[in-house]
């Protein structure tokens, strides 16, 4: 993500905002006013972009990149830990979607 300057822009009360702010603001309004399914399709559309321009294999190639500067950040070891909470929370998930269907019906059906 880009860095995120602390340049203070004037807001509509009189006052000033921090770009961030500004950035948030602009976020709320086009959500309003389009839905917040705007960011999903105007995103596949990107990805689609991305895609043609630059094919299928830049997403491996930028993959591999970030996955090369996460272990040099937090170490091989980090996969192993987060592949262990996710595996836990799925185990967790199963269980509970087990349990739910074992009980019976409280909606007066059977």
């Amino acid at each position: 993500m880009a860095h995120q300057s602390s340049k203070v822009l004037p807001n509509d009360k009189g006052g000033d905002m921090s770009v961030r702010e500004a950035g948030k603001k602009g976020g709320d309004t086009v959500r309003e006013r389009y839905g917040s399914g705007f960011y999903e399709t105007i995103g596949r559309k990107g990805g689609q972009a991305t895609r043609e321009r630059h094919g299928a294999g830049f997403y491996e190639s930028i993959g591999q990149k970030g996955g090369k500067v996460v272990k040099e950040k937090y170490g091989s070891d980090f996969y192993e830990e987060i592949g262990h909470k996710g595996g836990q929370k799925v185990k967790r998930l199963i269980a509970e979607a087990k349990r739910s269907f074992a009980e019976p019906s409280t909606n007066g059906k059977n």
